[in-house]
């Protein structure tokens, strides 16, 4: 998600008369889209933004911030940058600059201060509505105001093209915020109550980003299948959509893969997994977080479905989607979490299988209900259990990518590998793989391969020109 708002974010600050730079030293312009989901992340956010202020005693350097970010986390980091904004406030950073005081390269090349009156013509030239919304001070509201406030905003943001970091995979936010209230969760916090974005805008800029060349397409949302539940009828619900996006794929003649992620086990019917069978644009992988294998646990992290209900998703994408990966999101330690109640989180490891399992160490977010919880469970248990999961995942991963050996898969060429004359892709089911080759024309491409040998969580693979699936 943060990645896909960069790319707005690139967008607007480009109009403004900035370029790009690789370099963070060269910038006069530096920001940081924080994730207040981990206590992690927001120590980075500090450690960043300490050297950079650093550089201000030496050069003119501006610095702002935006993303998921807690309101704690928001009041303690207002006085470390220049300028913090929501992120659906985007479309007014331009005259946020402007009222810091900021002059624009665009203003000093034309010789204009930053007003009102340039962004309005800015405006014009790109349809930007920076003027949209008048700024607000919230840092300082308390928390249940900020989740029930308007999401309004979010509608204009959703307006601004994403300047794609890819020329072959990009990003569609389809839905923002998040009505689950998971008792360690940031997200409603951050984000909000959930809207989703208009089908229509979403099939013009998914046809848009296809007629491109684009192959590999991702479906963003906080809660992505719960989508259209939000407009009581007046808008398609998520298997309708995929189905669209589906149909689309049959009769445009274009080579394709869509992705959704995150989605809520809640809402996981069986009409989801049913679209994904029919359709081969649809890509065969799932992300279903799990987040602890215990019933108590689960309970208590507010999540209203059991390791039963879990299991029975499970099985139904084995049956109908028997090809397709599991990926998976694992919390270890939290409050009060017992040795017990980890073995369960193991032994549902151990049953289900899974691909890929981000598995995180419990840190408590304040405003979540967890937070005022005691956080009891010492850290190097937390360390221990996950270093546990992560060797169940293994067996399993290693046992599957073994199980290819020999097979002749399709896969999207990404780039160049870190392993000399080599080239790196992804499977359907997003496993790494690489092959012997120094062809970057072939970046962003189909091909065909035959797997060579495994490991633990890439493939090593045989390719020639021959097995090339698609034209330039």
């Amino acid at each position: 998600m943060n990645k896909s708002d960069s790319e707005r974010v690139r967008t607007v600050v480009e109009a403004m008369g900035y370029e790009w730079t690789g370099d963070e030293q060269e910038a006069n312009l530096l920001g940081i889209l924080a994730c207040s989901v981990r206590q992690k992340s927001i120590d980075k956010v500090f450690s960043r933004i300490h050297k950079w202020n650093s550089w201000k005693n030496h050069r003119n350097l501006i610095t702002f911030l935006s993303g998921c970010i807690l309101p704690a986390d928001r009041e303690k980091l207002l006085k470390q940058f220049d300028l913090v904004f929501e992120i659906s406030e985007l479309p007014q950073f331009s005259y946020m600059l402007s009222q810091y005081g900021i002059v624009t390269p665009v203003s000093y090349r034309s010789g204009l201060p930053a007003t009102v009156e340039t962004d309005r013509q800015q405006k014009e030239k790109t349809g930007l509505n920076t003027l949209a919304f008048p700024i607000e001070e919230t840092a300082n509201k308390g928390i249940n105001k900020l989740i029930t406030r308007p999401e309004e905003k979010i509608k204009d943001f959703w307006q601004i093209k994403p300047t794609c970091h890819s020329s072959f995979e990009a990003f569609i936010p389809i839905q923002n915020g998040c009505d689950k209230f998971c008792s360690f969760c940031a997200v409603p916090y951050t984000r909000g109550r959930e809207i989703s974005r208009p089908s229509g805008e979403i099939m013009d800029e998914l046809k848009e980003l296809v007629s491109h060349g684009y192959k590999s397409i991702t479906l963003l949302g906080q809660n992505v299948n719960s989508y259209g539940l939000d407009k009581n009828g007046h808008e398609i619900t998520f298997p309708v959509l995929l189905r669209k996006i589906g149909e689309y794929g049959k009769t445009s003649g274009k080579d394709f893969w869509i992705y959704f992620t995150s989605p809520h086990p809640r809402d996981m019917t069986r009409d989801v997994i049913e679209v994904i069978s029919q359709y081969d644009c649809l890509a065969k992988q799932i992300h279903l977080p799990l987040q602890s294998g215990d019933d108590e646990v689960l309970k208590k992290m507010n999540r209203r479905y059991t390791t039963g209900d879990y299991r029975k998703i499970i099985h139904l994408i084995r049956k109908l989607l028997p090809e397709a990966t599991i990926f998976t999101d694992i919390i270890v330690g939290f409050a009060g979490e017992t040795d017990e109640q980890f073995e369960n989180s193991r032994r549902a490891m151990e049953e289900f299988r899974f691909n890929m399992a981000y598995i995180a160490r419990y840190s408590p977010r304040p405003g979540a209900a967890s937070s005022r919880w005691a956080d009891d469970v010492p850290g190097e248990i937390k360390t221990k259990r996950l270093h546990i999961l992560t060797g169940e995942l293994t067996r399993h991963t290693i046992g599957y990518n073994t199980g290819l050996t020999g097979k002749k898969l399709r896969v999207l060429v990404t780039g160049k590998d870190r392993k000399e004359g080599y080239l790196s892709a992804l499977t359907e089911g997003k496993i790494v793989l690489r092959f012997r080759s120094d062809e970057e024309s072939l970046t962003g491409r189909f091909v065909e391969v035959i797997v060579e040998s495994a490991a633990e969580y890439a493939l090593e693979a045989k390719f020639n020109k021959e097995l090339i699936t698609e034209e330039t």
